[in-house]
């Protein structure tokens, strides 16, 4: 689509594909998003989206994306990456930023299907766009968060190299919970063999990128 690049943009791994979704790509993700992403006990995040029962998942699942593309701009803009595992969609890696063009920061959160945990998809697509922000867009730094209570995910920060950058307390369920900030330098990543950024060029002015960057690791 000649007005709309984004549609092609494309983030490959040694075992993962990741695009912007298609409508049927959008219809696998509400139904990861019905069947489950959590355990019951849990609640990562901090709106809790995932109370609402299956129906409702699935339909907010679709309706977030849809908000995202219409209110896109080069100085605020969230880009929710499909990640597909297997030829399935298992799951969503967002990539986030205001004012890119000045600040050079992204902002990240994704989520998996429940029956795709524990296999490492999770530090594998969070990576895929780490190399997006650092070497396709020229990001100098990628920050992130998660409760405390959070293992999994402030564990696949750690094995990628984020510091602890403060803590903050906000309201989970009418409970006060701890949040743990942790950031990433470019001068502190190292993309891992066989990443690479595929249709990225036409894209640019929609991220606030004024040229390319030459160390994408793939075709611009």
């Amino acid at each position: 689509m000649r007005h709309w690049p984004l549609l092609a943009l494309r983030l490959t791994t040694p075992r993962l594909e990741l695009r912007l979704p298609g409508l049927d790509d959008l219809d696998a993700l509400a139904d990861r998003a019905a069947e489950g992403v959590h355990d019951s006990g849990e609640m990562p995040f901090g709106e809790p989206w995932t109370d609402a029962p299956p129906h409702e998942r699935a339909r907010s699942t679709v309706q977030v994306h849809f908000r995202q593309w219409g209110t896109w701009s080069p100085g605020h803009w969230a880009c929710s990456f499909v990640t597909v595992w297997e030829s399935q969609v298992v799951g969503v890696q967002e990539m986030r930023a205001v004012d890119f063009a000045v600040t050079r920061e992204v902002a990240t959160g994704s989520w998996l299907g429940r029956r795709f945990h524990g296999k490492g998809i999770g530090t594998e697509m969070r990576a895929a766009v780490l190399h997006l922000a650092f070497a396709g867009l020229g990001a100098r730094y990628a920050r992130s968060s998660a409760f405390a209570d959070n293992a999994a995910s402030l564990a696949v920060s750690r094995k990628l190299g984020y510091r602890e950058d403060g803590i903050g307390v906000f309201n989970r369920r009418g409970e006060a919970v701890v949040q743990q900030r942790v950031r990433l330098s470019r001068d502190e990543w190292r993309t891992p063999d066989g990443f690479e950024i595929h249709n990225l060029a036409p894209c640019l002015p929609l991220f606030g990128v004024a040229e390319g960057i030459t160390d994408a690791g793939g075709a611009p």
